[in-house]
């Protein structure tokens, strides 16, 4: 069933996206109708091509819209040219302090400067990365942040605040236009939870910009996955948000992972299997948290969005089969029930279960696939 038609149904569910411009990050389009895209940064050295061209293919492989890649010296410059040329998706460089790393960048064939108002240097200085934007068909990301405002909005406000970032993110906007130049994104991050969903709701209220989320140092895996599920998704919730990055001190491709899971929770995205699973209990005819992870691990290839119930009983097994593509629902003897298209379908034996539920969602995948081209 279409999103559209689900709308009609469960209204609940609906979510209205606050309309802002589009602009381009090379052939990604972030704003307007757009679907939100996914970005995660690189952690090795940019003058490591190899190592780095390998960690931007494993987070494209693993969804990645777009990779941002960090550019601290005219070295890296040099570096990031041949990174672009090799890179799957669009690199965004990141630019701090040295103006003239985003002139490089520019040259170098980034699809989008980030750059943070606080530490760029004066406004002469920043004309002349607009220019190199321009010249080179970049688009530009206003990158605000608590943890480096300008000193007069500190002075001005006492401490980093959401008026203070949004001050400075609209400061930021008025240079960019005064130069002629639309073609931006904007930002406001902090590792505050409350602060950044403060700045981005007012920020929100005052452009028409596309908006990059994220709530920045949000932590490790675990930590920073729940703040940023809760900073992140109470935003996306209210229909604020273009593009976003979570930022966790771990893999990259971890970061593009929680970010989908995050969209496909609230049926913004859709990336390969949404796998719901019972927390398990005395109940359970298998073991439920084995199987689910294992089947996570199986799953990885399907990048065609479905769904699969793996439940440990029949308490709320066949309810919840009935709305997935593929279910599994525990019963008795070693053995349970196997859904197909939200049916019952057939019997199969705990032992064989992971085997032929994989082969089922390849299945499924693949008739999914086949119909969408046809309707194409």
């Amino acid at each position: 069933m279409s999103d559209a038609a689900l709308h009609a149904i469960r209204p609940w569910r609906l979510i209205e996206r606050r309309p802002s411009r589009q602009i381009m990050v090379g052939d990604v389009p972030v704003g307007g109708d757009a679907p939100i895209s996914v970005q995660t940064m690189t952690n090795t050295l940019t003058t490591d091509v190899a190592a780095t061209v390998a960690q931007v293919q494993a987070a494209a492989e693993a969804g990645a819209d777009i990779v941002r890649v960090s550019v601290p010296d005219e070295a890296s410059s040099k570096a990031l040219r041949e990174i672009v040329r090799e890179s799957p998706v669009p690199i965004v460089a990141d630019i701090h302090f040295h103006y003239r790393r985003g002139i490089e960048a520019a040259e170098a064939g980034a699809a989008c400067l980030r750059i943070n108002p606080g530490n760029i240097g004066a406004k002469a200085r920043v004309r002349e990365v607009i220019s190199a934007a321009r010249d080179h068909g970049c688009s530009i990301r206003i990158g605000v942040n608590a943890g480096s405002l300008e000193r007069h909005l500190l002075e001005k406000y006492g401490e980093p605040c959401p008026d203070a970032m949004i001050e400075s993110g609209l400061d930021h906007i008025r240079i960019l236009e005064d130069n002629d130049f639309r073609e931006y994104k904007i930002s406001c991050k902090a590792s505050d939870v409350f602060m950044a969903a403060a700045a981005y709701q007012g920020l929100a209220e005052q452009t028409d910009a596309p908006i990059h989320l994220g709530i920045t140092e949000a932590g490790g895996l675990m930590s920073g996955t729940i703040k940023s599920a809760i900073g992140l998704g109470n935003l996306l919730w209210m229909g604020i948000g273009d593009t976003l990055r979570v930022s966790l001190s771990a893999d990259p491709v971890e970061e593009v992972r929680v970010g989908y899971e995050i969209l496909k929770s609230l049926g913004l995205r859709h990336r390969g299997v949404n796998i719901i699973s019972c927390p398990s209990c005395a109940r359970q005819g298998f073991d439920v948290i084995a199987t689910v992870e294992t089947l996570e691990k199986r799953l990885e290839h399907i990048k065609t969005p479905m769904s699969l119930s793996i439940i440990g009983c029949v308490v709320n097994g066949p309810g919840e089969a009935l709305m997935t593509d593929v279910g599994f629902t525990g019963g008795g003897n070693g053995a349970g029930m196997v859904y197909l298209a939200g049916k019952q379908s057939h019997k199969m034996s705990n032992a064989q279960m992971i085997d032929h539920i994989v082969e089922q969602v390849e299945a499924r995948a693949a008739q999914i696939e086949a119909q969408t081209q046809a309707a194409e």
